[in-house]
């Protein structure tokens, strides 16, 4: 498996609009795609930065992972996402080779099907894989 590029940054935050406060009005950021993630109780801005955007994630209410996040360790980096042609191929690629996965079969996220490897594989770094709509799956 090797990634095809950095496809997103994800900052936790505890209020949305506050955040695009800062990347929007005074980084002057664009502000892409904006969506709810119902499953994953978030509601999430895209702002394109060159070939990669950067994510702000608002939970949505107090249950959802990233609320339990922002309990634990405040707001920050969240995860790194990885665009990858296959997302199928790469999750068996990884298991095979002992990685631990959190997510071992892709799911629909914002922008795609994505899972998430743990961060214990990772040297502390939640990554999370994206496979692109349209892209080749292999199967």
């Amino acid at each position: 498996m090797k990634p095809k590029r950095v496809d997103h940054i994800a900052i936790a935050v505890r209020d949305l609009e506050a955040a695009l406060g800062f990347f929007r009005d005074r980084l002057g950021l664009d502000v892409g795609q904006v969506a709810t993630v119902e499953k994953d109780r978030v509601r999430v801005a895209f702002l394109p930065v060159g070939d990669a955007c950067l994510e702000l994630l608002e939970p949505l209410d107090s249950e959802g992972p990233v609320a339990r996040f922002l309990e634990r360790r405040g707001e920050g980096l969240h995860h790194i996402c990885l665009e990858v042609e296959d997302i199928g191929a790469a999750l068996a690629e990884l298991g095979a080779a002992g990685v631990e996965l959190i997510d071992r079969i892709p799911r629909p996220g914002a922008e795609g099907l994505v899972a998430f490897i743990h961060p214990k594989n990772t040297h502390g770094v939640l990554l999370e894989l994206v496979q692109k709509p349209g892209e080749v799956t292999g199967r």
